[in-house]
C-alpha cells in the first residue's frame, strides 16, 4: 500500500506540471466538444490529433491529452443524448432512452447533473483500480515470453471478434484484412518488399494515421452527410440542475453497480465503454421493481450506463499499459501514439518510464475533476453548439484531417492514401462490416509477426512451443473456447438480431 501511494505521488507530481495540466484541460475540453457534436467521436478526433503529438517533446503530455479526449467524450456524449435524442458518442446510445424522456418532461437539468456525477464517481473508482491492479498485472506480464505474447494477441483478436456486432464471419474477415494490411512494407529479416507493388512510399508500410483517418474520419463524414438533420433541442428547459433527494436515492445504487460492471468489462478486449453501458442498462431494468418506467424517464437508466461507460473507458487502459494489448480501437490509437514517441508498449513501460505510466493514471482523476467543473456551468454553451449544422462543420474537419495526414511525414502521398481507406470504410459500413476489428488487426499484426518469429527462432522452428508452454497453451485454449461459444447457433442468431435492432 505504501508503494501504491508513493507511485501515485509520483504520478500527481508529473500530472500537476503546468504543461500537463494545460494539455489535460485541452484534452477534456476537446473530448466534451466532440462528444457533444454528433457524428465526430473520439476515434476520429484522436486519429486527427496524432500528428500534433508527434511535435510534442514529452510523450507524457501527448498521452495525457489523448486520454482526456477519450474519457471526456463519454461526458459530452450524454449531453447530446439527453437534449437532442441523438447520442454524440456510441457509448451514449443507451442514455438516449431515458435521458431524452426526462428532458421532454422538463427534467433535463437533473438528468445532466446525474450523468456528470455518475461519470465522475466511476472515473474516480476506475482510476484507483487502474493504479491498484496495473502493477501486479505487469509483474505477471514479465513472465511472458514471445510464445505467450503471440498467444495473448491471438486471444485479444478472437475476443474482439466475439464482442463485435453482427456476423462472426464478417468480423473475422475484418481482422484478417487488418493483419494483411499490417504486412505491407519491407520485411525486417529478409529486406524484401511485401505487397508494395513497386511503390517506393509503401516500402515502410501503410501509415497508421492514413488508415485511421480514412476509415474513421472521412468515412464517418460521408455517412453523416447522408443523415437528415432534424434536431429538437430543449434549450428552454435546462434549469433546476441539482437533482432532488429521491432522484439521488434511486441513482446512487445504479452508479455503484454501473461502476463495478464497467470496471470489469472495460478490461475485456472489444468491451470498453459501449458494451459496459448496454450491460448496465439491461441489469438495471432487470432488477428494478418498476421496469415499466424504463424508457419513460427512469433516472437509473441514466446513472447506471453513464457510470458504466466512463469506468469501462478508463479500465480499458489497463491491458494497454501493462501488456501492450489494445482492447478497443481507441486503445489501438494510444498504442500508435506511444510508438510514434519510440516507446515500446508493454510491462517494461512501468519500470523504464514510470513518470509516463503513473503520470497518465494520475491525470485521469484530475481530468475527471476538470470535467465536472466544466460540464455543468457550460451546459448553455453546449446547447448552442448543438444548433450548428453539420454541413458547416465537415469542411473544417476534412481540412484538419488532410493537414494532420500530411504533417506526419510532410508527404502528400499520405494524404492521398486516406482516399482509398475512406472509400473502403464507407463500403464496409454499408455492408454492415465493423471496421474496428480491422484496426486492431492492423495494429497487432506487426507485433504478432515479430513475436511469432522470435518464438520460432528460440524453439528452432518447432511449432509445438505454443502448446508445450503452459501459459501459452492456456491462452490459446481460451481463444478456442470463445470461438466455439460464439459459433453456437443461438448466440450467432442473437448477435445478428442485436445488430439489426441497433441499426
Amino acid at each position: 500500500m505504501d508503494q501504491l501511494f508513493s507511485n501515485l505521488a509520483l504520478g500527481f507530481a508529473t500530472a500537476a506540471t503546468l504543461d500537463n495540466l494545460f494539455y489535460c484541460f485541452i484534452g477534456v475540453l476537446l473530448g466534451t466538444l466532440i462528444g457533444v457534436l454528433p457524428g465526430i467521436g473520439p476515434l476520429a478526433t484522436i486519429a486527427m490529433l496524432l500528428p500534433i503529438t508527434y511535435k510534442m517533446t514529452d510523450p507524457v503530455t501527448a498521452l495525457i491529452m489523448l486520454a482526456g479526449i477519450y474519457y471526456g467524450a463519454q461526458y459530452g456524449g450524454s449531453t447530446t443524448a439527453i437534449l437532442v435524442n441523438l447520442p454524440g458518442e456510441s457509448s451514449s446510445v443507451v442514455t438516449v432512452l431515458d435521458g431524452y424522456q426526462m428532458a421532454r418532461r422538463g427534467r433535463a437539468g437533473p438528468a445532466l447533473a446525474v450523468a456528470a456525477m455518475a461519470s465522475f464517481f466511476a472515473g474516480t473508482v476506475a482510476t484507483f483500480l487502474l493504479a491498484a491492479f496495473a502493477p501486479p498485472l505487469a509483474e505477471v506480464a514479465f513472465k511472458f515470453g514471445p510464445a505467450e505474447y503471440f498467444s495473448l494477441m491471438v486471444l485479444g483478436l478472437i475476443a474482439a471478434v466475439v464482442l463485435a456486432h453482427g456476423s462472426i464471419w464478417k468480423a473475422l474477415g475484418m481482422v484478417i484484412l487488418g493483419l494483411l494490411l499490417g504486412m505491407i512494407g519491407t520485411d525486417v529479416n529478409s529486406g524484401v518488399a511485401r505487397f508494395s507493388f513497386d511503390v517506393p512510399e509503401l516500402s515502410d508500410g501503410v501509415e497508421f494515421v492514413a488508415v485511421a483517418m480514412g476509415m474513421f474520419g472521412f468515412a464517418e463524414i460521408i455517412l453523416n452527410l447522408e443523415q437528415k438533420e432534424n434536431r429538437e433541442v430543449f434549450t428552454n428547459k435546462v434549469n433546476n440542475i441539482f437533482p432532488r433527494w429521491p432522484d439521488m436515492k434511486a441513482a446512487f445504487p445504479a452508479m455503484f453497480r454501473g461502476t463495478a460492471l464497467g470496471s470489469l468489462l472495460g478490461i475485456l478486449p472489444g468491451g470498453g465503454a459501449v458494451l459496459s453501458s448496454f450491460a448496465s442498462y439491461a441489469i438495471e431494468k432487470k432488477i428494478s421493481k418498476t421496469p415499466q418506467e424504463f424508457g419513460k424517464g427512469a433516472i437509473q437508466g441514466v446513472a447506471g450506463p453513464e457510470a458504466a461507460n466512463n469506468a469501462g473507458a478508463q479500465t480499458s487502459f489497463i491491458p494497454m499499459l501493462t501488456l501492450g494489448i489494445p482492447t478497443t480501437p481507441v486503445m489501438a490509437l494510444m498504442v500508435a501514439a506511444m510508438m510514434i514517441h519510440n516507446i515500446q508498449p508493454g510491462p517494461q513501460v512501468m519500470t523504464s518510464n514510470p513518470t509516463l505510466f503513473w503520470g497518465l493514471i494520475a491525470s485521469m482523476w484530475i481530468g475527471n475533476l476538470m470535467l465536472v467543473i466544466l460540464n455543468l456551468p457550460l451546459i448553455g454553451l453546449w446547447v448552442k453548439l448543438l444548433s450548428v449544422r453539420y454541413r458547416v462543420l465537415y469542411p473544417a474537419i476534412l481540412l484538419f484531417c488532410c493537414v494532420g495526414a500530411y504533417s506526419i511525414n510532410n508527404n502528400v502521398f499520405d494524404v492521398f492514401m486516406t482516399i482509398p481507406f475512406a472509400i473502403l470504410g464507407y463500403v464496409l459500413k454499408k455492408l454492415s462490416c465493423e471496421p474496428a476489428p480491422m484496426l486492431l488487426g492492423f495494429v497487432l499484426g506487426k507485433l504478432m509477426e515479430e513475436y511469432l518469429r522470435r518464438a520460432m527462432t528460440i524453439s528452432r522452428g518447432d511449432w509445438t512451443v505454443f502448446f508445450t508452454r503452459p501459459l501459452s497453451l492456456t491462452l490459446l485454449i481460451l481463444a478456442g473456447i470463445l470461438l466455439v461459444i460464439v459459433f453456437l447457433p443461438a448466440i450467432a442468431k442473437k448477435r445478428e438480431e442485436a445488430f439489426v435492432s441497433d441499426d
